[in-house]
């Protein structure tokens, strides 16, 4: 079980791992903090936000019929539950590494290296993905541009803007974010119009599209379940606000205001679109299963309507891949920070230092059990490194824009049965991210409830977590019976069993390498 947090204040920045020498001026600078209320709300949007949200609603609605509503309200609820749950922590103790700190303090370093390297690993291979299919639709204007000189510019481009401040990058963040909030605000109030004759052009009244092809759950039951397994994933991304917020000007106000921002934009986004959807689109419709946006602004009678969601989709795409730059690279510095990672990655500075953390690794061989207090975890993982002293930590950076190169040619050159599986595994490594989150919080809760510290609380405490385990817990099963999810579930759970074996085997190398020290 974790420590329990006995003090009430904030750790000093430059409180530093047991055993490490907080510097020769007694400590270290605090980490700058850049981001606004206002970044780190567009920000969430902006990652929450992507393709798939304009591309795969559709589907999801074309498999459960009008129920898909249903879907996407279970979906949002749980993700809420977990947003909440994350919050209240990163409120409490804002850390770069998120819930792959919370998860180290309230479950064991394994836990702390599993989640975060499962996370990292799936951006990197989402990063990959993200800018072949932006590549694409530019290429589908300029046809004569190779598309892999358009993947490179797009990978320098906002890979350069990744190694600006995090004040920069924020705000240039925050603007390609609006364009899609400002795109799915145009496409709600047309369907609204539409919906209620305001605009013409629309083909039958809402009900006889609802209740006449079918029914409102033509597919019953197990289509509401296809549909939620469709969707549960597509809430992913709305946790790199609270990977930002220790970079914030001011965390835990930051933190708040971007939250109740973020929950009540996302439950409008996306459950007012589908609602929209399934009242104008029949939900067995071509449309439907192809661009329903499009088709909606279509049936308005707006021009242009395919340049102009390819334009969205295409921002879409570049905001994203910007975001999971940014969130991968924070997230590696992280566990770099705490020990988990490549030392190097924290910088010149903190490569030289001869305290590195992984003297925890070693320390524990000995018996000495790394701290489990929270407080000092992150407290740790800012006193060394470039955030450490108010630098973009760009070593971390670049491994992300390298390994998103890489990623892209993985897209292009691997075959489809090898990539597939690597697809099907980061598409639901969110739902173990979930579960971490959820138990971190569970266990969190209790000690900083008593230091005073929790400034957000979940609703419902820790029983709404234990019905979101519950939820998250039987979504698995029905995946396990479901033929087309299953593949996902078995690549999820082998992901798991690599990472976490990869923890433990290089902790007993360490041991092996300390016994074998210390008989010399």
């Amino acid at each position: 079980m974790p420590q329990t947090i006995a003090h009430s204040g904030q750790a000093p920045v430059g409180g530093g791992w047991p055993g490490h020498d907080a510097g020769s001026d007694g400590g270290t600078p605090a980490v700058s903090r850049r981001f606004t209320t206002r970044h780190l709300s567009m920000m969430a949007l902006g990652s929450a936000i992507g393709a798939g949200f304009f591309l795969g609603t559709g589907q999801s609605v074309s498999l459960a019929g009008p129920a898909a509503l249903i879907s996407y309200l279970i979906a949002a609820l749980i993700a809420v539950s977990v947003m909440y749950a994350l919050a209240e922590l990163a409120a409490a103790l804002p850390s770069t590494g998120s819930f792959s700190t919370y998860a180290e303090a309230a479950i064991g370093r394994w836990a702390g290296f599993t989640v975060g390297w499962m996370y990292w690993f799936t951006l990197v291979m989402v990063l990959g993905m993200e800018v072949t299919g932006a590549a694409q639709i530019f290429v589908g204007w300029f046809p004569a541009v190779p598309q892999w000189v358009v993947a490179l510019v797009i990978v320098i481009v906002l890979g350069g803007l990744n190694l600006m401040a995090a004040g920069n990058f924020g705000e240039v963040e925050a603007w390609l974010a609006a364009v899609k909030v400002v795109a799915i605000v145009v496409f709600l109030l047309v369907g609204l119009g539409l919906v209620v004759g305001i605009i013409p052009g629309r083909q039958a009244s809402p009900s006889q599209v609802v209740l006449g092809n079918g029914g409102f759950a033509p597919t019953g039951i197990p289509g509401i379940i296809a549909g939620l397994l469709a969707v549960i994933t597509s809430f992913g991304g709305i946790e790199i606000v609270t990977i930002a917020a220790a970079e914030a000007e001011d965390a835990r106000t930051a933190i708040g205001r971007a939250l109740r921002s973020v929950i009540w934009r996302i439950l409008v986004f996306y459950v007012g679109s589908v609602a929209l959807l399934i009242c104008l689109l029949p939900w067995n419709s071509e449309e439907m299963s192809g661009v329903p946006f499009a088709a909606v602004l279509n049936m308005a009678g707006i021009p242009a309507v395919g340049t102009i969601m390819n334009a969205i989709v295409f921002i879409a795409l570049v905001s994203a891949f910007s975001a999971n730059i940014y969130a991968s690279s924070r997230m590696a510095y992280s566990l770099a920070a705490r020990g988990l990672g490549p030392w190097w990655l924290l910088g010149r500075d903190a490569a030289t230092d001869s305290a590195e953390p992984a003297a925890l690794v070693e320390g524990k061989i000995e018996g000495v059990e790394p701290s489990r207090d929270a407080q000092v975890i992150v407290a740790g993982e800012g006193s060394r490194g470039d955030i450490a002293a108010g630098r973009t930590p760009k070593r971390a950076v670049w491994v992300s824009i390298v390994l998103a190169l890489v990623s892209v040619g993985l897209n292009w050159y691997l075959p489809e049965t090898l990539l597939g599986i690597l697809i099907n595994a980061i598409g639901m490594a969110l739902l173990i991210v979930w579960a971490f989150i959820i138990v971190s919080q569970m266990r969190l809760h209790r000690s900083l409830e008593g230091s005073e510290k929790l400034s957000i609380r979940m609703p419902g405490g820790t029983r709404v977590g234990a019905i979101v385990l519950v939820a998250l817990a039987i979504m698995c099963v029905l995946m396990a019976f479901s033929p087309a999810a299953r593949p996902q579930l078995l690549a999820m759970l082998g992901l798991t069993a690599v990472v976490v074996a990869i923890y433990f085997i290089s902790h007993w190398s360490a041991r092996a390498r300390k016994r074998s020290r210390s008989t010399h």
